[in-house]
């Protein structure tokens, strides 16, 4: 399967990072995605985004800043329902309809990575938490507008 537009290297980042989260923890997910793209040190595509590799030095022999796209294994999406959902959360974030956390990084609650401490903490959404690094400005196309989150969930 080619991931070459958009939605649909969207939708597979929301897959692989954030299948089995909540609705808006998937859509959290992929807003980071968009804001990487408006962000002026990240690429300025999507599929750029989701494909970038790591800026940190790393032993192995491909690292990219989302590990799913070159750790090696199979990144067919085989759960069906799973698919689909990423691609509608991929499309509705896409269209601009997105929780406006302004976020740029997230890790899952289960890691700590040292990266976190220069960062400040916007939220935290099902099991990820959720970073900006205060360059992410609305001017240069980060989300707009804040929607209502269910109860718990803090971006």
């Amino acid at each position: 399967m080619m991931f070459t537009t958009a939605a649909a290297c969207l939708a597979l980042a929301v897959y692989h990072e954030a299948r089995g989260e909540s609705a808006a923890a998937q859509l959290a997910v992929a807003e980071v995605v968009i804001n990487r793209a408006a962000h002026p040190d990240f690429p300025s595509s999507v599929c750029d985004v989701v494909k970038q590799p790591s800026r940190r030095p790393v032993t192995r022999p491909a690292a990219c800043q989302f590990s799913f796209w070159c750790d090696g294994g199979d990144d067919t999406p085989h759960d069906k329902a799973a698919w689909e959902t990423s691609q509608q959360i991929a499309a509705q974030a896409l269209s601009g309809d997105t929780l406006g956390h302004g976020a740029v990084y997230y890790h899952t609650k289960a890691v700590s990575p040292s990266w976190a401490k220069r960062l400040e903490v916007v939220g935290s959404v099902g099991s990820h938490v959720f970073y900006t690094d205060g360059k992410c400005l609305l001017a240069l196309g980060c989300s707009l507008r804040p929607v209502a989150r269910p109860e718990g969930e803090t971006v």
